[in-house]
């Protein structure tokens, strides 16, 4: 443990910022499953995944060798705009908790996206502009991964599609607007413009919508768009590897401080924050230099890891996507129209769910009333104002911050601040006039979703 005094905000210098992403499945034990041709249920091969993605992103998806990547230079400029993002110690929560742990997050709002996402959607974007792609199509939940995509879109110049679940569409209207700010086009989905939407709104006409929905939309419309290619914020090997810049820059501060986090949490919708922040720490847990225990935090109303199956599915409702081995809740899972903010997908990165069914890591799940309880307590001695997602990290971090109160150990707590909460005021807002509610779903309900692959 460090016995120095920490600085309130730990910004690294340009020299020490990260040159090269990391990837973690170098270093794993075991692998996770390979994702499977969603035709011939083989294993999916590079041409298998061309038609969809970038050539270079499906190189990056299928490799499990290659420890470490370069940063190409154009994307360590953009990076330079917002980044190093700071390592902040929260003193004044921990003078409210009365505790004597030391809590850290890493503060990625520091941008227009307002979020973690900005990082992989810059490096996907290059990408897809080095290959000569006119067009790319994306999904998006909340709306941060939208909003990154389009500011990375519109700064290499190439036209974007957004298709929005329509519950947030409606919800966080800002949030559209600033995609189209940023010049995209922002779709509802499902949506009347591709034949899977049109094949949901027939069967459920009034539903809200899921990412799984609005995946199957982005690929139809990529593959049926010449010269088109699309583009996932989260799940995929190639995002966690890009993600893992923000635990890099973590590792760094850490060195500085001469301290190393006892707990290590991450909120957690389809493992992309969570994945990047923890990269550098797993692999030293891997490989017994440390053992920090490692929190993953979902919403009880989406709960594919704490109540979910371990199992083959497809990545999207369409059932067009290939096949993962993660932890879900089965593709038509379709979240409850209350759940406020992202962490909407009904499974997990492939990466994430093989290192917690492996017992590398936790899972644990909160209800969003006690979620935004959190949040606004942040808020107010924190004076940054937590993006939903984000405080399902911060009521753990919280949580076990007070345990350390009971017990009296001066344990080091890391979480990720994903992003800011500014476009989520909707939600806010029912919590602050007491109309949000808790909702939780049954077992019986989760046996309707469950994949049979």
């Amino acid at each position: 443990m460090s016995k120095k005094q920490s600085p309130y905000r730990l910004y690294l210098t340009e020299d020490q910022m990260p040159k090269q992403y990391y990837n973690l499945r170098a270093d794993m034990k075991e692998l996770p499953e390979p994702m499977l041709n969603p035709v011939t249920k083989k294993e999916a091969t590079l041409e298998d995944l061309l038609p969809v993605f970038c050539k270079e992103l499906a190189k990056q998806e299928l490799d499990n060798k290659t420890r470490y990547f370069d940063i190409p230079r154009e994307v360590q400029e953009m990076y330079r705009i917002y980044r190093p993002s700071p390592l902040v110690r929260a003193y004044n929560l921990e003078k409210y908790l009365d505790t004597p742990a030391k809590i850290y997050y890493k503060f990625e709002g520091n941008n227009t996206s307002g979020s973690h996402k900005l990082n992989s959607a810059i490096a996907q974007v290059y990408y897809a502009k080095q290959e000569g792609i006119k067009h790319l199509t994306t999904e998006t939940g909340a709306g941060q991964w939208g909003t990154a995509l389009s500011e990375a879109c519109s700064y290499f110049g190439i036209p974007l599609s957004v298709y929005m679940v329509k519950g947030s569409y409606e919800q966080k209207p800002f949030r559209k607007d600033i995609m189209r700010t940023f010049g995209a086009e922002v779709i509802a989905s499902p949506s009347n413009t591709t034949d899977v939407g049109r094949k949901i709104l027939k069967t459920h006409p009034n539903t809200t919508g899921s990412l799984g929905c609005a995946i199957s939309e982005a690929v139809e419309r990529a593959v049926t768009t010449p010269n088109s290619k699309y583009v996932l914020g989260s799940v995929l090997n190639q995002v966690l590897l890009h993600q893992s810049i923000i635990g890099l820059e973590c590792e760094t501060a850490f060195k500085i401080l001469e301290d190393y986090p006892d707990i290590i949490i991450g909120c957690a919708g389809g493992g992309s924050n969570l994945g990047g922040l923890i990269a550098p720490f797993m692999r030293d847990k891997i490989k017994g230099i440390h053992n920090p225990r490692i929190v993953a935090v979902e919403p009880a109303s989406c709960p594919s890891l704490t109540r979910g199956k371990y199992t083959y599915d497809y990545c999207d409702t369409g059932k067009m996507t290939p096949l993962a081995k993660m932890y879900t809740l089965g593709c038509d899972f379709i979240p409850s129209p209350n759940h406020a903010g992202g962490l909407r997908y009904h499974g997990m990165s492939p990466i994430i769910s093989k290192l917690y069914h492996d017992g590398y890591m936790e899972a644990v799940s909160a209800k969003q009333n006690d979620v935004f309880k959190a949040a606004i307590l942040f808020a107010q001695k924190e004076t940054i104002f937590p993006a939903p997602e984000s405080s399902h990290a911060i009521k753990v971090a919280i949580d076990e911050a007070l345990k350390c109160k009971e017990t009296g150990e001066e344990k080091t707590i890391l979480f990720g601040l994903t992003g800011t909460g500014y476009f989520d005021m909707t939600a806010y807002a029912s919590y602050l006039d007491n109309t949000m509610t808790d909702y939780i779903p049954t077992d019986e309900e989760l046996n309707n979703y469950f994949p049979n692959i």
